[in-house]
């Protein structure tokens, strides 16, 4: 066995030498015999029926492959859970970017020409375009009031608090839309044979997603389908679901022309056409007592889901949860929705949900603080999770979590007291001004609820012939080190060097289902099962008697060697089994949503500039426990990048619309943070542990982008003198709602901002 240990350490990335020398295979690198190029026809109008297509003059339509919705030979939707998105337009058009028409070509320069000589004549029918709008009973489109997904938490007895209050706080809060912006395109090679079915190779997260859709769309059986993620530059989310619309396309191009068709994205069609995050709206009423404590609260929580529900139901479930934050309320009552609007469809992005819902609990917190006449610390330090108490679903806290400790750990590695103080003597003249933030929250990893019950993962260990080991998930690795990881936790369970394992490429021919690559569940949940995975390969050695307890790693590979030259194929499975005393009730929605939470704590550290009005972060403290670090290199970079992206949440990142249509859908005018705009983020880590994860690991990835946001805020408005002055309550803050604020100071509503008084 390992004399070191290989967990824990920052290992050489698996993926990391091709990366570096150019031999990794990106999509739009592949290039197959006979290779047509396709392209789409999306709306032009929010929504409408289609009357009449005309293709223009001055093209050899002849030369062209298209295909329309008549040409599916399946059903004509994009089966996800909620199968209401067409792939194709059929007579209705719901939002300014959907699909209507496939062109193809051998030369990829003719067909931008070919989309523009498409003429499509609409009967324009009534939009609309927010959630105010989607609300209003005047303009029902959707049925069950344009509303996708509700969802209701309820704890305690929360209509009898409202007397016991000494002080009723409400505020409203939103956040905007934002784009993923990953480094690669979209982008999906598919190549169709009568006899062996659709195989399509792409940049995704989700390889059984488009297996499933393929599926329905091409009317072929699981047999029939193969899905191959290439490498894959970035996603965040936003290579989900919308792969499987991408893939679609290309599949329904292949079918009809009998060649290979690759169709790619270029940046302006993959910003105004893919998902984004949720544009959000959330309003709090919170019962609070004079000391502080909070008695209990009304949380409505909305998000705008776009055209179709695609995923809206599970970012809303998880910012439901999530909504009161890392505090104890003993009765509370949030009520989630999602809204439909003339929009492309919203989707995954990091966080899914807890962003938005985090965001408006933690602006709210500072709320509370300066009506009761706490600071921001205590105020947090007072409504704390304790272990043993309950959270908003009832889910009983069993970990030692110390959230006060934590709290404690960042004011010290922040300086927090003492540039507090330092800054306040130093606003008091100057062109710009200085403030600390916080933010406390928490993160659940893993699907919510009984999801990884259905999803009923499974992960595959091969012993291979060399004496190697490989890996064989359909986990994918887009840049946040799945496949090292997964190496590493192999590798220590085996005793055998983190060089002798090898991933499997994620092919649905080769590896199982061992679930999507979202929900901070790769490394807790497909960790666990590739632990269990492994070990059952040593174990099967040793009952076979080709291997003593306490091998070497020698021992090991020659034990593998014997039992593939005498067996053949060596490969043990994992199922995914629910750990005992987790229980989730669907229907009221209350038990153990997560198996495990992660629990951070954030300080901002801004200076505002009164000349220009922009804000710039200078300095940043990030203190999370996320169990074990696997490999603290790349968690360190898990957290950095996070927080870089919630940097541009809150201050950069401000997606223009108009009439359901991204107007800014260009590096040039979508506004992101380049690495001059980033503080120096601070990171630290505490390690409690966790039984459910390999190796005590918890979920990583989504926990970093929930907390920059409020936590810059709140930095924001204590720079300007706290919220008695000024208040921001919507992100993403720009210089000129800066402006706006301190120059029109009547224009907010002070009666939001106290509450009422007992």
């Amino acid at each position: 066995m390992n004399a070191d240990p290989i967990v824990g350490q920052s290992v050489p990335r698996k993926e990391g030498r091709d990366k570096v020398t150019g031999r990794s295979q990106y999509i739009d690198d592949v290039v197959l015999p006979n290779m047509l190029f396709g392209a789409t026809v999306h709306s032009q109008i929010p929504r409408g029926r289609i009357q009449k297509i005309t293709f223009g003059p001055g093209i050899a339509w002849d030369e062209f492959v298209i295909v329309s919705a008549k040409d599916i030979p399946g059903k004509n939707c994009i089966a996800l859970i909620g199968d209401d998105q067409p792939c194709l337009a059929n007579e209705l058009v719901n939002h300014p970017e959907e699909p209507i028409l496939l062109l193809a070509h051998p030369d990829r320069h003719v067909l931008p020409k070919a989309v523009e000589a498409v003429s499509i004549e609409y009967d324009p029918l009534p939009s609309i375009f927010t959630i105010d709008e989607s609300e209003s009973r005047s303009q029902v489109i959707w049925g069950a009031d344009n509303v996708f997904k509700t969802y209701l938490i309820e704890k305690g007895n929360l209509d009898s608090v409202w007397e016991k209050a000494d002080y009723i706080v409400e505020g409203e809060y939103s956040t905007g839309a934002q784009e993923q912006l990953y480094i690669e395109n979209n982008g999906m090679i598919a190549a169709f044979d009568p006899a062996q079915g659709i195989t399509v190779w792409g940049s995704l997260q989700c390889p059984y997603y488009i297996h499933k859709a393929l599926m329905a769309l091409c009317d072929l059986p699981a047999e029939k389908v193969r899905v191959v993620q290439m490498e894959t530059g970035g996603a965040f989310g936003g290579k989900e679901d919308y792969p499987s619309m991408i893939a679609a396309h290309a599949a329904l191009l292949a079918i009809k022309s009998g060649r290979a068709v690759k169709i790619i994205y270029d940046r302006l069609e993959d910003m105004v056409a893919t998902t984004k995050r949720h544009p959000s709206r959330t309003r709090h009423r919170t019962a609070v007592r004079r000391d502080g404590k909070i008695l209990g609260g009304e949380i409505d929580f909305t998000i705008d889901g776009g055209a179709y529900a695609t995923l809206s139901s599970v970012v809303l479930s998880r910012g439901a949860i999530h909504a009161g934050g890392p505090y104890y309320w003993p009765s509370v009552r949030i009520r989630a929705k999602a809204v439909a609007t003339n929009a492309p469809p919203h989707g995954a992005f990091r966080g899914f949900g807890a962003p938005q819902s985090l965001f408006a609990m933690e602006r709210h917190m500072d709320r509370l603080a300066q009506t009761v006449g706490l600071s921001a610390v205590e105020i947090r330090r007072r409504n704390f999770l304790q272990p043993g108490q309950a959270t908003t679903t009832e889910q009983v806290v069993h970990e030692p979590i110390d959230l006060g400790k934590l709290l404690d750990r960042a004011l010290e590695v922040s300086d927090y007291q003492s540039k507090k103080q330092r800054f306040a003597d130093q606003n008091q003249a100057g062109t710009s001004r200085k403030g600390m933030g916080i933010a406390a929250f928490l993160h659940g990893a893993g699907f919510t609820g009984s999801g990884e019950r259905h999803l009923s993962s499974v992960v595959g260990v091969e012993g291979c012939a060399d004496g190697s080991v490989r890996v064989l998930v359909s986990s994918t690795e887009f840049g946040q080190g799945t496949k090292t990881v997964l190496s590493q936790i192999a590798a220590e369970a085996l005793g055998i060097p983190y060089e002798s394992v090898s991933m499997a490429q994620a092919d649905t021919l080769e590896v199982p289902n061992s679930g999507p690559t979202v929900a901070s569940r790769t490394v807790m949940v497909v960790g666990s099962l590739v632990k269990s995975a492994a070990l059952g390969i040593a174990q099967t050695l040793i009952s076979s008697n080709l291997l003593r307890e306490g091998y070497s790693a020698d021992e090991f590979r020659a034990a593998c060697q014997q039992h593939v030259a005498t067996h053949g194929q060596f490969r043990c499975w994992s199922r995914y089994e629910a750990p005992s005393g987790i229980f989730w009730d669907d229907e009221k929605y209350r038990g153990e949503a997560y198996a495990a939470f992660a629990w951070a704590v954030y300080i901002a550290e801004v200076t505002v500039d009164l000349t220009t009005y922009s804000v710039s972060v200078d300095d940043f403290v990030a203190l999370q426990e996320v169990g074990k670090v696997l490999h603290p290199l790349l968690a360190r970079g898990q957290i950095v990048g996070g927080i870089a992206q919630g940097i541009g949440f809150s201050l950069y990142e401000k997606v223009v619309w108009q009439n359901g249509r991204m107007q800014n859908g260009q590096m040039t005018n979508y506004i992101m943070p380049t690495s001059s705009d980033l503080p120096p983020i601070r990171v630290f880590f505490e390690e409690l542990g966790n039984v459910h994860g390999a190796y005590g690991a918890k979920g990583i990835g989504e926990l970093p982008m929930d907390g920059p946001a409020p936590a810059i805020v709140n930095a924001v408005e204590d720079a300007l003198g706290g919220p008695k002055n000024v208040r921001f309550d919507s992100i993403p803050l720009l210089p000129e709602d800066v402006m706006d604020a301190l120059l029109n100071p009547s224009r907010q509503d002070d009666a939001a901002l106290i509450g009422e008084g007992r």
